[in-house]
């Protein structure tokens, strides 16, 4: 167990460890695991952490610092991203954390975010030309490019699968109208997507959550399957096919799906909408999937050279 590290990547939506070892020169994972505890549930309405969605959380990182501390992980990075960055009671949730897990979670800025989700992106997918990667989270997105294993842009949107569906969502099923206005409200938020140019013969790569869920959805798997996830290919046309099947569904049809996470049910046709809409914008009608996003790039370089 001895060189085991471990990162801790506290989002709006999800909190994700990774405990990896070096293996040969490369790092390689112990123990991945995730849950949806929605830090970030109401900060767009209100500017302020939940308690009950505090106290999860917090109950989350507990388990997972024990669990890498258990498996013999001698440094744990914590990181916090979007609803942390946003409420104005952010420090309850640190004090909550310190006290419940011995963890100082360090708020990254979408910058930072996204230069750790790049160097990720990068290590898998980098070879061969421009390299474009997009990182839809539950507050925010992610967009950055580049040519090599430095990114050369960036930007980081106040959108997400979770903020756009409290914006625009009051029913199960979503009206149409309610759909059209989560399109509108993705489009007009992704609106500077259109000026980044990747450059020609870009790769996009798709990060985090709602990417994943929608491979794993596509291809209908009994059990989240890492290995058939992680570069897999989906095209515009695809996801949006697969749109307009969940949108017919309700959020418990949703839930049972082979492949579907239950609890990323209600907010998945928003970070799906997310993504069709950046990715027209972006010029792009294909994506790699990534399941390896901040918690790998934070790990990358906790590990050094």
């Amino acid at each position: 167990m001895a060189g085991r590290l471990a990162s801790i990547d506290v989002g709006t939506n999800t909190v994700l460890l990774l405990v990896a070892e070096r293996r040969g020169g490369v790092l390689a994972p112990v123990r991945e695991r995730a849950e949806i505890t929605r830090l970030g549930r109401g900060v767009d309405a209100t500017g302020r952490l939940d308690p009950a969605a505090i106290r999860e959380t917090v109950a989350t990182l507990a388990a997972f610092a024990a669990e890498a501390r258990a498996l013999g992980a001698a440094e744990i990075a914590c990181v916090a991203t979007s609803a942390a960055r946003d409420a104005a009671n952010g420090a309850e949730f640190f004090e909550a954390a310190r006290a419940a897990a011995g963890l100082s979670p360090r708020v990254i800025s979408g910058d930072e975010e996204a230069r750790l989700v790049y160097g990720s992106a990068f290590r898998d997918f980098g070879a061969g030309g421009p390299l474009a990667v997009l990182d839809v989270g539950g507050g925010s997105t992610e967009f950055i490019v580049g040519e090599g294993p430095e990114p050369r842009a960036r930007t980081s949107l106040q959108v997400g699968a979770v903020r756009l569906t409290e914006r625009h969502v009051r029913t199960d099923p979503a009206r149409p109208e309610e759909l059209a206005a989560m399109r509108a409200g993705a489009r007009e938020a992704l609106a500077p997507l259109a000026g980044l140019g990747a450059g020609a013969g870009a790769r996009l790569v798709g990060v985090a959550g709602t990417v994943t869920t929608l491979a794993a959805v596509a291809q209908a798997l009994p059990a989240y399957d890492a290995e058939r996830v992680h570069g897999a290919e989906l095209r515009l046309d695809e996801i949006e096919r697969l749109l307009a099947r969940l949108a017919a569904l309700t959020v418990a049809a949703r839930a049972a799906l082979p492949g579907m996470e239950p609890k990323r049910a209600d907010v998945i046709l928003g970070g799906g909408l997310v993504v069709a809409e950046a990715m027209r914008l972006a010029g792009f009608d294909r994506l790699t999937v990534s399941d390896r996003g901040v918690r790998w790039g934070l790990l990358h370089e906790l590990a050094g050279p």
